[in-house]
């Protein structure tokens, strides 16, 4: 693999899962507080000077072992369900005002401009890190509105904290806020898992605009590096 300050090396912001796992903790959102909480706490390590919204990993993360209940009532496997297909995992919920719906509505309107067979085949997968008040029904209602291919996923907090801390994403117990607002405050990040490895490779975080989804998406299927 090419040095990233070599002179042939891609405009890509490279990050080893071990570095990733030690800062992305920091990188959360309280996406319902009302307050200036809503910008991350701290940024991921990033080539300097890169144009690109996606992170690329030297180490890409396994696939987290997780089964929780989808908006169908029924169980669902993560590995089995998405095996063999490009899929992206992102942890949040349905009560956030601004970072969640942004993310989820981005990614919706990217899919658009993908051949129907390519549509077909990603898997985005949304897990809620509010699962007391993210029903099924709720998260189906949800997702309904912004794509109903969208799988939304709620269980048990501990299952869904665990899985997410597995990919260096940190989620935190829903808590009120200085005001007695209800806030879930979670990592940002989607994680793109190859179809071809069904490791996660890249990462995004909540500046990813539709225009990087568009132009990025037709890799990600392939499980090609964006």
């Amino acid at each position: 693999m090419l040095s990233p300050l070599h002179p042939l090396a891609p405009r890509k912001k490279t990050l080893a899962a071990a570095a990733l796992l030690a800062v992305a903790a920091l990188t959360l959102s309280a996406c319902g507080s009302g307050d200036d909480s809503s910008s991350p706490v701290s940024v991921v390590s990033e080539e300097g000077g890169s144009d690109k919204a996606a992170t690329v990993l030297d180490q890409p993360f396994a696939k987290p072992d997780l089964v929780l209940t989808d908006t169908h009532g029924k169980k669902y496997d993560l590995r089995a369900e998405t095996k063999g297909h490009p899929t992206l995992v992102y942890f949040g919920y349905t009560h956030c005002p601004d970072v969640c719906p942004t993310t989820m509505s981005n990614i919706a309107v990217a899919m658009k401009a993908l051949p129907k067979a390519e549509q077909d085949d990603l898997r985005v997968v949304f897990v809620t890190t509010d699962p007391g008040r993210d029903t099924p029904a709720e998260l189906g209602t949800w997702l309904k509105s912004i794509d109903p291919r969208f799988t939304g996923l709620t269980g048990d907090f501990s299952t869904i904290q665990a899985a997410a801390r597995s990919l260096g994403i940190s989620v935190e117990p829903t808590s009120k806020d200085k005001n007695g607002k209800t806030v879930s405050v979670h990592g940002t990040q989607v994680i793109a898992f190859s179809p071809k490895t069904n490791g996660g490779y890249v990462l995004y975080g909540e500046e990813a605009t539709v225009d990087d989804w568009t132009r990025d998406l037709p890799k990600l299927v392939r499980g090609a590096k964006p």
